[in-house]
């Protein structure tokens, strides 16, 4: 953040000064009292169990030059300047918002239901090749992530890529009144977050708010092989730039899925071929990769360079990073998120790396409500046509993935089910020999990168 006074930032978010001086200025914005610079402004947001008003005192004592607060109370601080607002994290936004407003930087958002995450860095790598880059660090992409993301915009930065994640209506809305893009791109409609939306129908009402309110010059980018996506995207009133492997703008043919190698196709784009090449694993990556090509050409960005770009990725931590263990064996660690689609896609990995016995560990995926039984049968009839040697799964309901794995033909000695990931532990203690590879993933709340970590340690 550029430096701003107490008087500048009071009247952006409807403030009043109650203490200290409105020349007070401050160049960065901090949430967490832990983690603050000397000079910091301290917003203190509330959660489930913690408000941050409890720690102005921790913040003061280690610099903090200014404090929001929405609280009573005595704030009296020698140096420190105090600006009461309504709603702390209604005037973070507001915050944001006008801080935005300061720069003429072309906003992408990204969001979808698998994928966005890396089809944002994905997106970044290729832009990078032209502009300077601000994008959301990690999965910084909700009502506090991202508008702490816009705090970092400076003079430098062409281009700023954020995701946006949601789990209910109205969210995205909220983040596109921040962040005002000029490109917004959607990769899919799939499970996330069905429990609170109610069905596909819902998530993608929800996911179309990332058209609402953009910049100047807008254009959507559309992932033309989902059908919900593709009929609701013939209501757009902007530009829409397609991509896929059936038709669009941006064509993915003779994709050759190699295993911890990554995939190669063959693009097809504006009347000509090139051949790509990705060094991340698995067929969904393809996508990811669409999609930042017909952003990067939005930017106008050579093809040359754009391939280039892809060429040169790097895979991410928790997010199919394949690791070999001393001990000869190789880890898939997949355990950032789950949904079914994405554990259809770690599987579908799985079963191209080379090595030994396939080893697939599943835990349970969260926040599917009444569709927790179907979701986890998709997964597990998927796993019966992938056919790992071990299936392994753990929690509550991915017994309905064991319970369908064997339905659909696996053999009943090779389908494992524990409610606590203490026994799969000991299972896999027993079992796992050199040359195995093993795939483990589940929601983030399972914690799978704990089993991850044991098999290290155990190498």
């Amino acid at each position: 953040m550029r430096d701003t006074s107490v008087g500048e930032m009071a009247a952006a978010v409807e403030g009043t000064i109650i203490y200290g001086h409105p020349d007070t200025e401050v160049s960065r914005i901090s949430l967490d009292s832990r983690t603050l610079e000397p000079g910091d402004l301290f917003i203190p947001l509330r959660g489930e169990t913690f408000d941050g008003h409890d720690f102005i005192e921790q913040a003061v004592e280690r610099g903090a030059k200014a404090v929001m607060v929405d609280r009573d109370g005595k704030y009296c601080y020698q140096g420190v300047a105090v600006i009461r607002v309504r709603d702390t994290l209604e005037a973070f936004h507001n915050l944001a918002r006008w801080y935005r407003n300061k720069f003429e930087t072309d906003f992408v958002a990204v969001t979808g239901s698998t994928g966005k995450t890396t089809t944002k860095n994905i997106i970044a790598s290729v832009l990078g090749k032209k502009y300077s880059v601000l994008k959301t660090p990690g999965n910084y992409n909700n009502e506090i992530g991202l508008p702490f993301t816009i705090m970092e915009l400076n003079e430098s930065y062409g281009v700023a890529v954020t995701e946006m994640g949601m789990s209910s209506f109205g969210e995205i809305r909220n983040l596109m009144t921040i962040v005002r893009p000029r490109i917004s791109v959607v990769t899919n409609i799939g499970m996330s977050h069905i429990e609170m939306l109610g069905s596909r129908e819902g998530i993608l009402r929800a996911k179309m708010e990332i058209f609402e309110g953009m910049a100047s010059n807008p254009a959507a980018v559309i992932n033309a092989d989902d059908p919900l996506l593709l009929e609701a995207s013939k209501e757009l009133s902007i530009p829409v730039v397609y991509y896929g492997t059936g038709s669009g703008h941006y064509i993915a043919r003779n994709i050759s899925v190699r295993g911890d190698k990554g995939v190669s196709y063959t693009l097809i784009a504006q009347g000509s071929q090139y051949e790509v090449e990705l060094p991340l694993p698995g067929r969904h990556n393809v996508y990811n990769s669409l999609a930042a090509i017909a952003v990067g050409r939005l930017f106008d960005i050579g093809f040359e360079e754009i391939i280039q770009a892809l060429k040169e990725l790097e895979g991410e931590k928790m997010r199919l990073d394949i690791i070999t263990t001393n001990a000869g064996v190789k880890i898939i660690n997949d355990a950032y998120n789950a949904s079914p689609d994405s554990m259809k896609s770690a599987l579908e990995v799985l079963s191209h790396i080379p090595g030994g016995r396939k080893i697939a560990v599943l835990s349970d995926m969260l926040e599917m409500g009444m569709f927790a039984e179907e979701g986890h049968r998709i997964v597990g009839q998927y796993a019966a046509q992938v056919k790992p040697d071990i299936l392994v799964t753990v929690g509550q309901d991915s017994r309905f993935i064991a319970l369908e794995a064997r339905k659909r033909g696996m053999e009943k000695h090779s389908v494992y089910y524990f409610q606590a990931k203490q026994d799969a532990a000991e299972l896999l203690d027993r079992i796992i020999k050199k040359d195995d590879v093993i795939l483990l993933k589940g929601s983030r709340g399972m914690k799978m990168e704990e089993l991850v970590n044991r098999i290290l340690e155990r190498s």
